[in-house]
């Protein structure tokens, strides 16, 4: 059987249809390459930055600061995690309303009133005509914000927020200082040590897949841990509160401009405690004169007077111009340059030893003793002894001392007389307490600092060294008879040996001496084994009789009892007619 094969007629394409379906394919093809040179070059930047967002999550961190605490941990200043509230009257929605519903303020405001405690008339009254962008409240507490999220309103925003916070007021106020509303450093260890105080994460940004699970990428193991670490001061609170009390109350009675008191370790220089009155409350910053925002006792300077005479005598020992059993004859009064000196009380002593110098403070006896010294050397000495040096510290940038130019000192006769009784040059009592430090533990630099991980430079090998352990211990035994038989008799403890030296100094205006006078007081304990230094300074105090002993001594009585109960120094005990140390 024949097989017939179908035989089809091709039928040509009609040119019209065929021109169309061409047009309508490059038309195709052109939109297609015009997306795609959009999405490649125009969009390409816009598209990154959309893939970033799904497949990577920014940790943002809020702008946070350390905690500051003192050396038992207690807190002094730290973060407090807060909220602002946000409001879009427009969005207002609850859980279980449909999605085109809108709630009015009145419902909305009678909810948040019964959470953050305020009538609800308080929290209409923050609405306007705006529909979005109201903000309502600030400072809101994280329990509080807790609460208004769980409310689930739509249409409420909370922005979290961090604002440092002083708990313990100006107790630390002129030490620490503060941070403004705006989370910026502004006095004290806070500005000075903001590097140090403010908190970095290393890393911020960790990779995701498309469902959002995170995936490995270069980052070290630790990268994304923020370090959260206390700054910790040396200061102990118990003490620092004990000094504040002392020094407010006799600053007030006396009616004084400022005062001053710091307890230092002279070992180390590690400081305990540091109070300067008046103060002022961080928490409050903006109710003060800015004023009070200095760090005065490492920026101002003062003649440190009568404090200042046994370091002196410590240079007459070294130079070898006077011996431990010499005597001075004290006339009263000394011409000097065409210029006469006289004592306190314009009053001779007669012939006295060295350490009946210091017990009746005499500026005749002082100026005699340090004529024996070369002015050259004397100058040289004061030099090295850092008088006209900023002092290394973490406090506040210090204020380098005054010292009159070497020719001056040398040629005139007047300048190292003055100097012999602290007059003539000027320092800040953050060095004067360096000095004295000094002269209790065998005669070598430290500098003063009250952060547990502060480094300095003096205290690495080899150590700076002022004074000769012998000379050292010999002034320190004639301060010591200050306090048994002269002017710092009133710090007088039964069972422990104390050394110190009161001081009383005219301030100077102008190039001439006023009626106003700085109070001082500087107490090394005990003697017999030296491991405090105790400075007080009260600035401009107005009533009469005010003198370093009647002003700044029983402030430093009161910090020396508290010091040996904090500290747990045990007295010395007689025994057989000596003085042992109780056990």
């Amino acid at each position: 059987m024949k097989k017939y094969k179908k035989i089809v007629r091709l039928i040509p394409l009609d040119q019209r249809r065929f021109k169309f379906l061409y047009i309508v394919s490059l038309l195709l093809i052109f939109c297609l390459f015009g997306r795609l040179v959009k999405l490649q070059v125009f969009n390409a930047s816009d598209l990154q930055r959309k893939a970033r967002l799904i497949q990577s999550s920014k940790t943002n961190a809020l702008k946070k600061r350390r905690a500051i605490v003192d050396r038992n941990n207690r807190l002094i200043a730290y973060d407090k995690s807060l909220y602002k509230l946000w409001a879009h009257p427009k969005y207002f929605n609850f859980p279980g309303d449909s999605i085109n519903r809108v709630r009015s303020i009145e419902e909305v405001t009678q909810k948040l009133s019964s959470i953050l405690d305020i009538q609800g008339e308080i929290l209409l009254s923050k609405f306007n005509s705006k529909m979005s962008g109201i903000k309502l409240l600030d400072k809101i507490s994280e329990e509080n914000a807790e609460k208004i999220k769980n409310l689930q309103i739509s249409g409420l925003d909370l922005f979290k927020y961090s604002q440092r916070y002083y708990p313990q007021g100006e107790l630390y106020s002129n030490l620490v200082g503060f941070v403004n509303d705006e989370n910026i450093a502004s006095a004290g260890l806070e500005l000075h040590l903001d590097n140090q105080i403010k908190v970095f994460n290393k890393s911020n940004l960790i990779k995701r897949g498309g469902d959002g699970t995170p995936l490995p990428d270069n980052s070290a193991p630790g990268d994304f841990i923020s370090d959260y670490k206390s700054l910790g001061l040396t200061i102990d609170s118990k003490l620092q509160k004990a000094s504040f009390n002392a020094l407010s109350k006799q600053v007030s009675k006396w009616k004084a401009k400022k005062g001053f008191a710091i307890v230092m370790d002279v070992n180390n220089g590690r400081i305990l405690s540091l109070v300067t009155f008046p103060s002022y409350d961080p928490n409050k910053f903006w109710q003060y004169n800015s004023e009070l925002f200095r760090g005065w006792y490492s920026q101002d300077l003062f003649e440190p007077g009568s404090t200042f005479k046994p370091i002196n005598l410590a240079l007459a020992l070294e130079e070898k111009v006077i011996q431990k059993d010499g005597v001075v004859e004290d006339t009263g009064e000394i011409t000097v340059g065409g210029w006469t000196l006289s004592n306190w009380d314009k009053k001779g002593n007669g012939y006295i030893d060295y350490p009946k110098v210091l017990q009746v403070s005499s500026n005749v006896g002082m100026v005699k003793i340090m004529q024996n010294l070369d002015p050259k050397i004397y100058w040289d000495w004061l030099k090295n002894l850092g008088i006209n040096k900023n002092l290394e510290t973490d406090l506040f940038e210090s204020t380098a001392g005054q010292l009159k130019r070497k020719d001056l000192f040398v040629n005139q006769s007047i300048e190292p007389a003055v100097t012999s009784f602290g007059k003539g040059f000027s320092i800040s009592p953050l060095k004067l307490v360096q000095l004295h430090a000094a002269l209790a533990n065998g005669g070598f630099a430290v500098t003063p600092h009250v952060t547990s991980t502060f480094k300095e430079r003096v205290n690495k090998y080899p150590k700076k060294q002022f004074f000769s352990n012998e000379v050292s211990k010999i002034v320190l035994e004639w301060m010591e008879s200050v306090v048994d038989k002269g002017s710092g008799s009133g710090v007088k403890i039964e069972g422990y040996r104390i050394a110190g030296k009161t001081g009383t100094s005219q301030k100077a205006l102008n190039g001439s001496y006023t009626s106003k006078k700085v109070c001082s007081f500087v107490a090394t304990l005990p003697v017999n084994d030296p491991k405090y230094a105790v400075l007080v300074v009260v600035d401009e105090p107005s009533k009469s009789f005010a003198y370093g002993s009647t002003v700044a001594v029983p402030v430093a009585k009161e910090i020396i009892e508290s010091l040996i109960v904090i500290e747990k120094i045990p007295p010395m005990i007689k025994d057989h007619g000596m003085i042992v140390k109780k056990p």
